[in-house]
């Protein structure tokens, strides 16, 4: 993590004090300008920590966070859908599609589930004019809609992904946007979770489980505290802490097809999600931005795999029973990163939900 000499800033959870890393951040407009200091600020993050925080409040940004908000509004009317309704094409493919509550291990390993449903968007079906999304959101403002974020983050996205290119002194076809064009088939897609209160879903359908992201990059909106970060440490990961929610920015974090394609140099980030409030609604955005499909690298079992693959292999993991998981190799779940230490001094079945206060 970035040297600081400020101390660490804590906050109560579940009867004990958690750290909220500090984190750099990064200026979007600097960033789409290319501004040399920002450039080396946003290779710095990736090479040492994995994850920052994106500011949009400027002219470029703020069509995005705009679009967030009417996108929230989207969620709030598809979520509220009988579960029929949501569940019209069920999970079409990995990337494709809907997942109701409890199809993947949760927060706290073994013996949990996880606590949100999901709805999943190509950027591809969108691109081609054809999406296949259920029918709460299938008309032309809400399909016109969904276009504009996607179409938005692709930019922010593609944006971070020529700076960091620009950073490592990459050139020609050697450059990280080269296997990510546009035209060419990838797994690209638009996520968008709701997190559902403990008296719904029970005490074992908790978060969203331990893990690194399958994408090259990771733009992720939430005005809600929930997600941790374990930050990358000289002996192996620190402890899990969580991130603060900041006003008009956005959390980017690394993913494992980024890490490879670097050549292992950029950290990816270790991250889960938890109930901070349990009794509320928490809701997020994420855009994953994938690799064509077709793309080589070296993973971290120093096998060279296609883009393609290492999705499926890694998706297939993610929805595996706890059982499976665990004799799997943990460079699948946690892409190779290094960690250390449990993440929780008591077991699942100690979990109380209990509801905090925010931080002012």
């Amino acid at each position: 993590m970035a040297p600081t000499t400020e101390p660490v800033k804590t906050v109560e959870w579940q009867g004990r004090q958690v750290p909220v890393w500090p984190m750099r951040t990064i200026n979007y407009d600097l960033l789409l300008s290319q501004d040399p200091e920002e450039v080396e600020k946003v290779l710095k993050a990736c090479l040492e920590d994995g994850y920052f925080q994106l500011n949009l409040d400027s002219i470029d940004g703020r069509r995005m966070l705009q679009d967030r908000e009417q996108l929230l509004k989207l969620m709030n009317r598809f979520f509220d859908s009988p579960l029929e309704k949501k569940n019209e094409y069920g999970l079409i493919d990995s990337h494709l599609g809907y997942e109701p509550v409890g199809n993947r291990t949760g927060a706290f390993g073994a013996g949990s589930k996880d606590g949100y449903e999901m709805l999943k968007v190509s950027r591809d079906e969108i691109q081609q004019g054809s999406p296949r999304v259920p029918s709460p959101i299938k008309n032309s403002g809400d399909l016109h809609q969904l276009e504009q974020v996607i179409g938005s983050c692709n930019t922010i996205t593609k944006v971070i992904l020529a700076a960091l290119s620009t950073g490592l002194g990459l050139a020609g076809k050697d450059r990280f946007e080269n296997s990510h064009r546009n035209d060419r088939p990838s797994a690209t897609t638009l996520s968008m979770m709701h997190y559902l209160p403990a008296e719904v879903t029970g005490q074992h359908k908790v978060g969203h489980q331990k893990h690194t992201d399958i994408s090259s990059l990771t733009l992720l909106f939430s005005d809600q505290w929930g997600l941790q970060v374990r930050p990358p440490g000289e002996c192996g990961a620190l402890e899990m802490g969580f991130v603060e929610p900041k006003k008009n920015c956005a959390f980017v974090h690394v993913g494992d097809s980024l890490r490879f394609a670097s050549g292992m140099k950029f950290q990816s980030c270790i991250h889960r999600v938890v109930p901070f409030d349990p009794t509320e609604h928490r809701y997020s955005i994420a855009y994953f931005l994938r690799a064509e499909d077709d793309t080589m690298f070296m993973d971290s079992e120093g096998r060279y795999v296609t883009a393609k693959d290492w999705h499926d292999q890694k998706f297939k993991a993610f929805t595996d029973p706890w059982f499976y998981q665990a004799q799997a190799p943990k460079t699948m779940i946690l892409g190779g990163m290094i960690e250390a230490g449990a993440d929780d001094p008591e077991p699942v079945t100690a979990y109380a939900p209990l509801p905090v206060q925010a931080p002012a």
